[in-house]
């Protein structure tokens, strides 16, 4: 229990923290790869303008923006760090009042309410992912979807390599000089590498009731697209 607190109060300090600089680091350490990211989640997703989509973890709102110019007009969000709620409120006025700041593992919203889910670069901060995913599938309704964009560790020995130097070295670095944060972008490859090695997300995601899981890589395997079907 002590464990479970510490993980949702240091990834709510984190990200309040960081908050203010965190659209533009994220595309700066990504190289803007991140805009093509969510855009092939989103196709990936299935969705269309008669979604109903909960944006879990989504921050100042970068994946919610993408799938409402995709044409997705009814879009809700929910994220622990309320600092970044605000900046998502500040970025757009649809997304006014539609807005919930909650834990993944406890949403505040009556079953069957959503037709979909998304999360980006998030599942790795849940403090604890089976409990979120059942949560998924209560507030989904039959055939309703979950995508999961997240990083992983790549398989091709080169590039994991060269990933591994650039988040180990290059971007807390990079992050810690821009944000002043000195935990936020040691946290990050921390977390990436305990997620890759620890967390089987089909295995999850079939545990909590989901019937079918797909899995596609992005970037030559620096990311991967997990869709989730109820």
């Amino acid at each position: 229990m002590e464990e479970t607190q510490n993980k949702k109060d240091r990834v709510k300090r984190i990200f309040d923290s960081i908050s203010y600089r965190y659209d533009f680091l994220n595309h700066f350490l990504s190289l803007g790869i991140d805009f093509y990211w969510r855009k092939k989640a989103i196709k990936f997703s299935g969705t269309n303008a008669d979604s109903i989509l909960l944006d879990i973890a989504c921050g100042t709102g970068d994946f919610s923006i993408a799938a409402n110019k995709a044409g997705i007009k009814n879009i809700y969000g929910a994220d622990l760090s309320i600092n970044m709620l605000h900046l998502f409120d500040k970025k757009v006025k649809w997304i006014n009042g539609k807005t919930t700041q909650c834990v993944a593992e406890y949403l505040p919203f009556k079953d069957e309410s959503f037709t979909n889910i998304t999360v980006a670069f998030g599942v790795r901060n849940f403090y604890n992912i089976p409990q979120a995913f059942k949560s998924f599938n209560r507030i989904l309704i039959p055939n309703g979807k979950v995508t999961v964009l997240e990083f992983r560790l790549p398989s091709s020995p080169i590039i994991r390599n060269l990933y591994l130097f650039y988040f180990n070295k290059v971007l807390p670095f990079i992050g810690k000089m821009i944000s002043k944060d000195n935990e936020a972008y040691t946290y990050l490859p921390e977390s990436v590498g305990e997620f890759d090695k620890n967390v089987d997300l089909v295995k999850l995601f079939k545990e909590a009731g989901f019937i079918t899981v797909q899995k596609h890589s992005l970037t030559f395997g620096l990311v991967q697209v997990v869709i989730a079907g109820k």
